[in-house]
């Protein structure tokens, strides 16, 4: 296993920005920076052993920060909170007292806010032991810091093993009552280059869909067993897409037990035959097929633009905090949220 930190350049504050690499030295190689705790390159082997970039980003510091980028803000491979998902209208209540949030998307609450934790610079140190390396990133959200009561003291550790398995593991605590919902917002584009990601095959361990109106749940979870939203069993992911003017951006309740891993997706390309697993203790599997990211220039000059990539986000579901019938994701003094999701990239055989 290795490891590598070099200097990524500086934030708009002057904050030093970081490039972390860690190679399994069986093909795999993930890179990640301590501006957003954003994984901005995975590259892995297809069938016939050769390497190439899985998800989307770019290969400089200054891309995540240009203006461009952040009015269009896709959230390529990046930590979102304190809150990911919408929160609806950006308001909620704890014990009586109201919080409101800034509204940055159609008058609700988009994964943090403004300013979430995809856009701060986080503190960072090195790890490794016995068949892994890894990176743990750190951050205090202040009271109030995007509206949110609580001072928060977050963890995010990227693990990567022998076996091919990028874990991210959630730490938080809060010294007052507040809500919390973090996750990874990496795209992944399979066949090993730019182009649409329709192509790929999903399989979703659920057939239990987070209904929602105007992509704000309505408290519903409904069955859609047969259905366009069905992936119980790997189909293409454009195959059933037909009459969806916006592709897919549902969220599915796993069945799994609370703090246990459990399957929630597997996504697979069938030219190149790479193939992620991915594993969560979390309820809710998100799927978005990337109907609004802009056109930009990516990685190697690469263009994105609509269905680029496909969003696997692991996560409580959306407005929660006003869903008392949804797992809470309040925090309280004295608790610790603790979270993981394991991501296992492999090959397909050919068919």
């Amino acid at each position: 296993m290795k490891q590598q930190i070099r200097n990524w350049g500086a934030d708009k504050e002057g904050k030093e920005l970081i490039l972390c690499t860690l190679d399994n030295e069986k093909g795999i190689t993930v890179q990640i920076t301590n501006y957003g705790g954003i994984i901005t390159s995975v590259k892995t082997p297809d069938r016939k052993g050769g390497i190439g970039e899985i998800v989307l980003g770019f290969d400089e510091a200054s891309s995540y920060l240009d203006e461009k980028y952040i009015a269009n803000c896709p959230y390529f491979g990046c930590i979102t909170g304190r809150y990911a998902g919408r929160i609806a209208g950006g308001r909620f209540s704890i014990d009586g007292e109201s919080f409101q949030l800034p509204v940055n998307n159609g008058g609700n609450t988009l994964h943090g806010g403004v300013e979430g934790f995809d856009k701060k610079t986080w503190d960072y140190r090195s790890i490794s032991g016995s068949g892994f390396t890894g990176i743990e990133l750190a951050y205090r959200s202040s009271h109030l810091e995007e509206g949110f009561p609580g001072n928060l003291d977050v963890k995010v550790t990227y693990i990567l093993n022998k076996s091919g398995e990028l874990s991210i593991k959630y730490l938080a605590a809060t010294d007052r009552p507040t809500v919390l919902n973090l996750t990874n917002h990496t795209y992944f584009n399979l066949t090993g280059g730019p182009g649409n990601a329709l192509c790929h095959h999903l399989k979703i361990f659920s057939k239990r869909l987070i209904e929602s109106r105007e992509l704000i749940p309505t408290g519903h979870i409904v069955d859609v067993a047969g259905t366009a939203f069905d992936f119980s069993e790997p189909k293409p992911i454009r195959r059933d897409m037909g009459g969806l003017v916006d592709g897919f951006d549902c969220g599915y309740l796993l069945p799994g037990i609370k703090g246990t891993l459990s399957p929630a997706a597997t996504l697979w390309e069938p030219e190149s035959g790479r193939k992620v697993e991915i594993f969560t203790d979390q309820p809710d599997v998100h799927i978005y097929t990337g109907y609004y990211i802009p056109e930009l220039a990516g990685r190697n000059g690469w263009s994105y633009g609509r269905y680029a990539g496909v969003a696997i986000e692991t996560q409580h579901l959306p407005n929660s905090p006003n869903q008392p019938e949804f797992p809470s994701t309040r925090l309280n003094p004295g608790e610790e949220f603790e979270s993981t999701t394991v991501f296992r990239f492999g090959t397909e055989p050919a068919e």
